[in-house]
């Protein structure tokens, strides 16, 4: 003779959990804590510590544009490739041996030290790089900060 169960959910009628213990563990995704990283403040948070330390919470600062400065800079070797065209305009001019550029007037207030520098060169400028400075130096100019 075959004796044949119940289905359990007949005998589960009138009961809140149907066996299951917990209320949880038998809707949706509740008997694995949860999907993605749903529970990180949570169950999952050693997970979070270990492989996430920088998922919650502010990083970083960001200056309000009112204080950002953008510095404007030129290379020497640009100044000297464009001394033909800046003695033409009025910005540069020829003291003797030397040329004068105020890369102020050019709108720049740093130079820095790309490219070759061919002629004597004094340049005026707020700030100046190392290597700027040493390569009008070695070409027979120099830097004026200013």
């Amino acid at each position: 003779m075959v004796v044949r169960r119940r289905r359990k959910v007949r005998t589960q009628r009138g009961t809140r959990t149907h066996g299951r213990g917990c209320a949880k563990r038998g809707r949706g995704s509740g008997e694995r804590a949860g999907t993605g990283l749903s529970g990180g403040h949570k169950q999952k948070w050693s997970y979070i510590l270990k492989h996430m330390p920088d998922h919650f919470g502010k990083h970083g600062f960001k200056r309000p544009s009112a204080v950002r400065e953008e510095v404007g800079t030129v290379n020497v070797g640009e100044l000297d490739e464009r001394l033909d065209e800046l003695l033409q305009s009025g910005i540069a001019r020829r003291e003797g041996e030397k040329f004068v550029v105020d890369a102020g007037q050019l709108g720049f207030q740093k130079v820095l030290g790309g490219g070759r520098v061919t002629r004597p060169l004094e340049v005026i400028a707020k700030e100046f790089s190392e290597s700027a400075r040493r390569k009008l130096d070695e070409a027979g100019g120099r830097a004026v900060s200013g």
